[in-house]
């Protein structure tokens, strides 16, 4: 009998399974998530990890996931941030369904509600300063402090009607839930729930000189939204008693269901917004998609595509408990997919002129390769040789070391797709440096193969026609910071940026046919796609064009990643 085949389900999917079954509590219910980033600067690697589970959890279920900006805090938030979330969260091929709201959408039903609380002697209006309100927290085993606790009703609600005209100092008064001075938990010993900011909203302009925090309007705009299950990062688990005591004490026509998940973590760079926006604004990278960032718009930008970035969030899994993953896993896992669907060509990055002395001049020829040998549903294009051709200057030495099977006086190898070729010797300069590699091929060895049946040690190399080819810039990534946790404790983050991270190649040699292809993607209707295409340059790596840099007259490639698989199972 065949083996039954049991889909596995990580903890998030058997809470919401156990929820939507026969006695839970959404018993009957559509799942319905969001993702409520904030709109203060562009996802990242880590954000994905969450965009993936909000809606890949909602799409497993056949529910539905919001796209909610979390706006409640105006500072540094930016309508160009906002359009960006939307670009990378349809190039993942997640969709909102037209459900698309704003944390500010709901400012004034929050206030009401915050009065609802005054009203049932749950809120009250502090005049402690900051410096005040943090002296007198308490800690372990001694209950907070505030003088202000029981301040009549009718006060509350008229100061804080006052907060909203704008009658007070920014700083000077905060609204604080009625909980519990001694809670062992600090989050619910009256948190404060709405401060007052002078400061204009991206949204709202200054019609609102006081906002919500986020602890107390995050759980409102679930509710209202009917959201089922509140799906977060694990630092918001002790957040939760304060999550479920607001829809509890306000008449929100829902209660969700909050569940928290371990972050993602990654070796060798960094992924808090404030450190990224560093890099961005000092300079360090050329912008938040420079091909370094772990952005997804500088992911994209390098040759990632979202299959790869599916998978690898996928193949993570959810856990309960942090953990840090490998970059080589991100690569592996890119590698796999390019390898797939990547068009093979032939490109030369450390140029050597080749010249085939028994080759007619002025003569050429076409072969013909295939795009992708694992796809051969993708064709075959031309390229020509000719008496003068590219190779890597790495594919020769005038006196080999051992085990070298590359061009060298007497060596025979394959020049891919093309012939068999001898070499028969070097041209060098004044310096006496190697300027021409001088080779003899075999006429019966069209495609690579000897007509003799003689076994041929040599190597295969690629090249490029010297008299059919086009000059391209060609940009080498690498790790931004040269030690694995760069934000550990005691570190300062800058200080491991990595000085090799970015290699810039120029005059590289590859096939002409990739001009005219830059050429078709140069349009405007090229411009604004997902992708650009991907191609495996022959024994070197897999490569784009440079979504922004490149056009026909200047050809610029990004090694998306290279051949060789570094990362160990």
């Amino acid at each position: 009998m065949a083996e039954e085949h049991i889909e596995s389900k990580n903890f998030i999917e058997s809470f919401v399974e156990e929820d939507i079954a026969k006695g839970g509590q959404f018993e009957g219910m559509t799942v319905h998530t969001r993702f409520p980033p904030e709109p203060n600067g562009y996802l990242h690697i880590g954000h994905c990890k969450a965009l993936c589970i909000d809606f890949g959890t909602a799409e497993k279920f056949g529910g539905i996931c919001n796209l909610r900006m979390d706006d409640t805090n105006p500072a540094k938030e930016d309508t160009e941030y906002v359009e960006a979330i939307q670009d990378d969260i349809h190039w993942l091929g997640f969709d909102w369904g037209g459900r698309f709201f704003y944390g500010s959408d709901y400012f004034e039903k929050d206030y009401e509600y915050a009065v609802e609380l005054i009203k049932k002697g749950l809120a009250y209006v502090c005049q402690l300063t900051p410096e005040e309100f943090r002296a007198n927290r308490g800690e372990i085993g001694v209950p907070a402090v505030s003088p202000y606790r029981d301040r009549p009703i009718e006060e509350n609600l008229d100061l804080f009607e006052r907060m909203r005209k704008g009658e007070f100092p920014e700083g000077s008064m905060t609204l604080r839930a009625k909980i519990d001075l001694a809670s062992g938990n600090f989050n619910m010993r009256d948190p404060v729930i709405y401060r007052i900011r002078y400061i204009e909203h991206h949204r709202q302009g200054t019609k609102w000189c006081i906002f919500p925090m986020y602890d107390f309007a995050h759980p409102i705009q679930d509710a209202l939204e009917h959201i089922t299950h509140s799906l977060c990062s694990l630092e918001y688990e002790e957040h939760r008693p304060l999550y479920n005591w607001v829809v509890d004490n306000v008449s929100v026509p829902s209660k969700p269901r909050q569940i928290e998940f371990a972050r993602l973590g990654i070796n060798y760079t960094v992924m808090s917004k404030r450190k990224l926006r560093k890099l961005v604004e000092e300079g360090y990278v050329c912008g938040w998609d420079d091909p370094r960032m772990p952005t997804l718009c500088g992911l994209r930008r390098r040759g990632y595509t979202s299959r790869s970035i599916r998978s690898f969030t996928d193949r993570i899994g959810v856990a309960k408990v942090p953990s840090t993953v490998e970059y080589a896993f991100l690569e592996h896992c890119l590698r796999e997919d390019l390898n797939d669907t990547a068009e093979r060509t032939m490109a030369v990055l450390h140029p050597i002129k080749l010249t085939v002395t028994n080759y007619p001049e002025g003569q050429s020829e076409v072969f013909t390769v295939e795009n992708n040998p694992v796809c051969p549903e993708q064709g075959s294009h031309e390229i020509t040789f000719s008496r003068h051709l590219w190779i890597e200057e790495e594919d020769f030495l005038e006196e080999p070391i051992p085990k070298y099977k590359r061009l060298y006086p007497g060596n025979e190898v394959r020049l891919k797709g093309a012939y068999l070729a001898t070499c028969t010797g070097c041209v060098k300069d004044e310096n006496g440096n190697v300027v021409e590699v001088l080779c003899e091929y075999d006429p019966n060895s069209r495609g690579g193969d000897p007509a003799d049946g003689r076994k041929v040690k040599g190597a295969t190399i690629h090249w490029v026609d010297a008299e059919n080819c086009a000059d391209a810039e060609v940009r080498l990534y690498d790790n931004l910071f040269t030690d694995p946790e760069p934000d550990g404790p005691d570190k300062d983050f800058i200080d491991y940026l990595n000085p090799e991270s970015l290699v810039t190649l120029q005059g590289c040699k590859v096939e002409a046919r990739l001009k005219d292809e830059a050429a078709a993607y140069d349009k405007e209707e090229h411009r604004t796609a997902k992708n650009a295409p991907a191609y495996q340059f022959m024994r070197v790596g897999y490569f784009c064009f440079d979504c922004r840099d490149s056009r026909e007259d200047h050809l610029v490639f990004n090694r998306s990643v290279s051949l060789k698989d570094s990362f160990k199972a």
